[in-house]
């Protein structure tokens, strides 16, 4: 299974700081036995976004998509519309999942606008853009990931 990751920050873009979120996710993506064959670091900019998670979902036909990062309330935080923008459908209950991991981690919890959906047969993931909630709220939608992708790919597992 291919997988690709896209880091949203404007500040890591320009080369302030390191992406450590990024490699996270790639480690998460291995462990559910992707193959990581691209990952980008882009801006917080709508369009940018947007055409990244077109490339990767339907130019590179990655059965794994997923994103770090601009997901909070600030006024750059653009990466759910840009996702929506994407996706045919939404999975709200991995986002909703994410949610509620984080509950016992930080007080912010609710504050998170990252969704999930389908875009072709593509999954496309926004996880938050702290390194430490990569852990956390991977470990919420491991479990559920494998039989998503099983689907998206046309087989008919046992439910």
């Amino acid at each position: 299974m291919r997988a690709a990751i896209i880091t949203i920050s404007t500040s890591k873009a320009a080369g302030r700081g390191e992406d450590e979120s990024g490699p996270r996710l790639a480690a998460f993506a291995a462990e559910l036995g992707a193959e990581v064959v691209g990952a980008d670091l882009i801006p917080d900019e709508r369009a940018t976004i947007e055409a990244r998670l077109r490339h990767w979902a339907q130019g590179e036909r990655c059965a794994l998509v997923l994103t770090t990062g601009g997901t909070g309330l600030a006024p750059s935080d653009v990466t759910p519309e840009a996702t929506r923008a994407v996706i045919d459908r939404e999975v709200p209950g991995l986002a909703e999942a994410m949610r509620a991991a984080s509950r016992e981690h930080t007080p912010y919890w609710m504050l998170s606008r990252g969704v999930a959906g389908v875009c072709g047969s593509s999954l496309v993931i926004n996880f938050p853009g702290s390194p430490r909630s990569i852990e956390q709220t991977g470990a919420a939608i491991r479990a559920a990931l494998p039989h998503a992708l099983a689907l998206l790919a046309g087989e008919t597992p046992s439910h």
